[in-house]
């Protein structure tokens, strides 16, 4: 059978969109069902990530693991010669192992254009080399991102082709994470990881509070998606930071994407410099302020964002100026109507409506055009003038207040602890 792409050949993505001819040389195997990309600069601890992905149980069709040892043409060349030196330990490695359901493909990209050289295009170079592999077999695989200094638990591969079995409508899933909160790394390190996890988990949960349709973790490390998903979203993008955010809600868009919750993966939790914001970024930053406190967006925005998305199935029929904004205080809904107006909600409105047949298609439509880069943009926007940002542990309580789930404590690890469990439920 041909496997089609929007009515065009498989390798219609191929010819398009991808940003290198196929690279590596070695015929897949014609039972590959997964493979992990990984893509790996300045990395010089990448073989705990491979073995932690070769210690996993085995899976039922073959894994294999693509590792894009990348750098631009203007890095430094001690950066080119570790990676040289990670690629001449993980063949030593791999020479000595005996993998029976894995095998290992090495890409060495060292001269990726300044504009673009990052983690995007390492990981678009890598993915896009997937689709090329599982075109050669025919196979509408999974593609699975991993980091270059992440771990899993063992049965994280087995789970995520169970998954995607389980769910043959999914084009895509987010997978759960933890971030080590004890080990070498200095106290400060631990302390900033735990305080930015749960920044990462009370936007997952306030945004479920919403109601909002795109209520999902976008975590490079931990996310997988189906070849032709991948191909009908055009791809990978080339940003150096954030890429997972802008790659994932394509994927979240059309509909039916999931959560598995049942394995883990362990990001490091370790400072980086190589991106403009992150998680490295964000505990850089964290440590070098010193302070107790870890700020987010402020539990109000999502009050006045809840009111507002509980109204969106009115809008099929009423004027946005004739909404009710339900005891809204008036400085927050002039705002948000302000932000709407700004966004040229009253020009776009009209041809939503034509487009939609009935309310139910409406709210999908709307969706598109209130989507998770408007809603974000919106949280700025409302922090900017009338909400400002506060505490994540006094945020994160009043977000448990507010769904009757109170955690009673103020402590970073016991509310860090609570909404790993509320995520754990999530689906």
């Amino acid at each position: 059978m041909t496997l089609t792409l929007k009515h065009e050949p498989l390798n219609f993505y191929l010819n398009k969109y991808r940003f290198l001819p196929p690279q590596l040389t070695a015929a897949p195997d014609a039972d590959l069902g997964t493979i992990v990309v990984i893509p790996c600069f300045n990395e010089p601890d990448l073989l705990s990530s491979l073995k932690s992905l070769a210690a996993c149980q085995p899976t039922e069709k073959k894994v294999e693991v693509i590792v894009v040892f990348n750098a631009g043409a203007h890095h430094r060349e001690e950066l080119k010669l570790q990676n040289q030196k990670s690629l001449s330990d993980a063949q030593q490695w791999l020479a000595e192992s005996d993998e029976s359901f894995i095998s290992f493909q090495f890409m060495t990209v060292h001269n990726l254009p300044e504009k673009h050289a990052g983690v995007g295009l390492a990981r678009k170079v890598g993915m896009d080399e997937a689709v090329a592999r599982f075109h050669q077999i025919g196979q509408d695989g999974i593609i699975v991102c991993f980091d270059a200094d992440s771990l899993c638990d063992t049965n994280y591969l087995a789970e995520i082709e169970k998954h995607f079995k389980q769910f043959p409508k999914t084009p895509g899933c987010s997978i759960y994470f933890e971030h080590p909160l004890s080990g070498d790394e200095p106290a400060v390190i631990y302390t900033g990881i735990t305080l930015y996890e749960l920044h990462l988990r009370y936007y997952h949960q306030v945004l479920r509070y919403c109601n909002l349709p795109y209520a999902f973790h976008t975590i490079g490390s931990s996310m997988a998606v189906r070849s032709s998903a991948y191909q009908k979203q055009g791809g990978m993008n080339k940003r150096k930071a954030g890429e997972d955010f802008y790659f994932l809600h394509k994927i979240i868009s059309p509909g039916n994407f999931t959560t598995l919750n049942t394995t883990c993966v362990i990001p490091s939790p370790r400072i980086s410099d190589r991106v403009p914001f992150g998680t490295g970024r964000a505990i850089g930053t964290y440590a070098a302020q010193a302070t107790a406190d870890y700020y987010t967006y402020n539990f109000n925005s999502f009050k006045l964002i809840k009111k507002f998305a509980a109204q969106i199935p009115a809008l099929y029929q009423t004027a946005l100026t004739d909404l009710n904004p339900l005891g809204s205080d008036d400085a927050g809904w002039s705002q948000l109507l302000a932000f709407l107006a700004a966004e040229k909600l009253p020009d776009d409105l009209p041809e939503i409506r034509r487009n939609s047949p009935s309310q139910t298609v409406f709210v999908k439509r709307f969706y598109v055009w209130f989507d998770a880069f408007r809603v974000l943009k919106l949280v700025h926007f409302l922090r900017d003038r009338v909400y400002p940002d506060e505490a994540v542990v006094v945020s994160a309580n009043e977000l448990l207040n507010a769904i009757n789930r109170s955690a009673d404590t103020d402590q970073p690890v016991g509310l860090l602890t609570h909404f790993r469990a509320l995520d754990r439920m999530s689906t």
